[in-house]
C-alpha cells in the first residue's frame, strides 16, 4: 500500500538516513531528487532550529529592504493623497521634491504606497503608451484648442456651460468663461476676451459644433466665430467628424478641471459671478503654480510667456476693438548647445542626462550652475539634474564658453524640398520642422542611419528621428525637386 508523505516528513527521513544510517549526502540527494547543498541545509536547520520544526517551509520574504520607502515619507504620501484626492503619484512625487524630502521615492514607489493604503485601486492600463499618437506644436501661440464643457450646475440646479481654450504647446489655459447658454454670441465674447488678454494665435482648432462652424449647419455661413478668426488672420482648423482625440489636450483640461475644481464645488455657488471668480482663481493656480507633466514638471506659464503676443486683436464682430496688453519681457539664459538623441538623452562632460523622448532630434541649451544642470528647450527649462563629475574633475574650474560653428552635413542620398511658411518640409508623407527662419527656402533632406537630416548650403539645420513609413522613401527620392501636395490637418501639413 502506497502512502503519500508530506514535504517535512520526506526531509526528516533524508536527515535520518544521513545521521543514523551514515548514508553519504550525495546518495541521499540523488534518491530524493535534490542538490547535495539542499541536504546540507536540511541538516543545518535540523540541528540549529529545534529538530523537525526547522524543516518546515519558510517565507522567502527578505528580512530587510535597504531601499524601502522610509515610514515618514510614506506617511507624508498618504497625508497628501487624503488632503488632495485628485493628486496622483506624479503630482505627489513633485510635491515631495519641492519640499526637499530625502530620499526621494520614484513614481512607482508612491503608487504602490497608495495601493497598500487603499487610496487608489490597482488596475491595468487600458492602452499601452506606445499606442497613442502624440503631437504638439513647436511654440506657444501657434495653435489654440477650444471647446465647450457642460454638466456644471449652480446651487439652484441651473446648468452652466464653460467655454474653454488652451495653448497647444504650453498647455496654458487661455480661456475659461462660464456662460448660461453656449450660443454664438457668448462663445464669441469668450473668444474675444481671450484674444484681448493673451494676443492672437496663428491657428485655432475646434470640433464641428454649430457655434464654431457652419460646416454641417443649414445656414449659409460664415458664423460669428469664423468671422472673428478671419478679421484677425487666424486659420480656423476643424477636426474630422467623430474624432475627439484630435482635441485631446482640451479634453484633458476638462477632466482635470472637473476632478480638481467642479467635483468639490458643484452646486455650491449661488450666481454665475461667484462661480467665475472661483474658477479664475483655480485657472491662475493651474497656469502659474501647478506642475504640468507635459512641460517637464514646470508650470505652463514658463512656456507661454516666451510667445510673441504683440498683435492687437480685432474683436469688433463680437464686442468691439480693445487695446492689447503689453508683451511681457523674457530672458534666455546662456549655456552650451546639445542635440537630443533618439533615446531622449544628451551627453555633457562624459555623462548622459535624460531630457525626454518628446524632445528627440531637437536642439537644447544646457546651463550648469550651482551643481545643477538645467536643460532648456526654446528658453523653457524642461529637465533639471544634479551635475555629475569624475574624480579628476571635482576641483577643476569650469571651461569658458567656446563659439561653435554649424556642423557640416553628412553626405548621403539627398532630395530638396521647399519649406512652407512655418519652416516645415514634407518627406515621404511626413512633416519635419527646420525652423521659421528657413521658411519658404529650399532645404536638403538626407537619410542618415536612423535619422532625417535637414541641411542648407552644406550646414546641418536640424536632425529628427525617422517618423515616416520607410516603404515610401523610394517615391520621395524619385521626385528630388518636388513639393508634396498638402491638405488641411490639425497636426500640420501632410501629403
Amino acid at each position: 500500500m502506497l502512502v503519500e508523505l508530506g514535504v517535512v516528513e520526506q526531509r526528516y527521513r533524508a536527515v535520518l538516513e544521513v545521521l543514523e544510517e551514515g548514508t553519504p549526502v550525495t546518495d541521499v540527494a540523488r534518491r530524493y531528487g535534490v542538490a547535495r547543498q539542499t541536504v546540507h541545509e536540511w541538516l543545518t536547520r535540523y540541528a540549529s532550529q529545534g529538530g523537525m520544526a526547522g524543516l518546515a517551509d519558510r517565507s522567502s520574504r527578505p528580512e530587510s529592504c535597504p531601499h524601502q520607502m522610509p515610514p515618514a515619507i510614506e506617511a507624508r504620501v498618504v497625508w497628501m493623497r487624503r488632503m488632495h484626492p485628485s493628486w496622483g503619484p506624479s503630482r505627489i512625487r513633485w510635491e515631495l521634491e519641492r519640499e526637499g524630502r530625502e530620499p526621494l521615492p520614484g513614481r512607482s514607489s508612491v503608487y504602490r504606497a497608495l495601493v497598500r493604503h487603499g487610496l487608489v485601486e490597482a488596475r491595468k492600463r487600458k492602452r499601452r503608451r506606445e499606442d497613442y499618437r502624440r503631437w504638439e506644436r513647436g511654440r506657444a501661440m501657434e495653435l489654440w484648442q477650444m471647446d465647450v464643457m457642460g454638466r456644471v450646475f449652480l446651487a439652484g440646479g441651473q446648468e452652466v456651460k464653460i467655454v474653454t481654450g488652451i495653448d497647444d504647446h504650453s498647455r496654458f489655459v487661455v480661456c475659461a468663461k462660464a456662460v448660461l447658454r453656449a450660443t454664438a454670441r457668448p462663445v464669441c465674447q469668450a473668444l474675444a476676451g481671450a484674444l484681448d488678454q493673451h494676443g492672437i494665435p496663428e491657428q485655432i482648432l475646434t470640433d464641428n459644433g454649430k457655434v464654431f462652424t457652419a460646416r454641417f449647419g443649414t445656414g449659409p455661413g460664415p458664423v460669428m466665430f469664423d468671422r472673428i478668426c478671419t478679421d484677425n488672420g487666424i486659420r480656423h482648423i476643424l477636426t474630422a467628424p467623430y474624432s475627439p482625440t484630435t482635441t485631446g489636450k482640451i479634453e484633458r483640461v476638462h477632466k482635470t478641471m472637473r476632478a480638481e475644481f467642479f467635483t468639490r464645488t458643484d452646486r455650491t455657488f449661488m450666481t454665475i459671478t461667484d462661480l467665475q471668480a472661483a474658477l479664475d482663481t483655480w485657472v491662475a493656480e493651474y497656469n502659474t503654480a501647478r506642475p504640468h507633466q507635459s512641460c517637464g514638471g514646470r508650470p505652463p506659464i514658463e512656456r507661454f510667456q516666451l510667445a510673441d503676443r504683440s498683435l492687437a486683436a480685432d474683436t469688433s464682430a463680437a464686442t468691439g476693438p480693445q487695446p492689447a496688453p503689453a508683451r511681457p519681457a523674457s530672458t534666455r539664459p546662456a549655456g552650451v548647445s546639445r542635440w537630443v538623441n533618439a533615446a531622449g538623452k544628451i551627453s555633457l562632460g562624459g555623462f548622459s542626462y535624460n531630457v525626454g523622448a518628446t524632445y528627440a532630434g531637437e536642439p537644447v541649451e544646457v546651463v550648469v550652475a550651482g551643481g545643477l544642470v538645467d536643460i532648456c528647450h526654446r528658453g523653457v527649462v524642461v529637465a533639471t539634474h544634479a551635475q555629475r563629475l569624475r574624480e579628476d574633475q571635482a576641483d577643476r574650474a569650469p571651461r569658458a564658453r567656446v563659439a561653435r560653428r554649424a556642423r557640416d552635413a553628412t553626405a548621403g542620398l539627398t532630395v530638396t524640398r521647399l519649406a512652407d511658411a512655418d519652416g516645415t518640409v514634407t518627406f515621404a508623407g511626413t512633416t519635419y520642422r527646420a525652423g521659421r527662419m528657413w521658411a519658404r527656402t529650399f532645404i536638403d533632406v538626407t537619410i542618415v542611419a536612423g535619422s532625417v537630416q535637414l541641411s542648407k548650403d552644406g550646414q546641418v539645420l536640424r536632425i529628427h528621428p525617422i517618423r515616416h513609413d520607410r516603404s515610401r522613401e523610394l517615391g520621395a527620392f524619385a521626385n528630388p525637386k518636388g513639393r508634396a501636395r498638402r491638405k488641411n490637418s490639425a497636426i500640420g501639413h501632410v501629403s
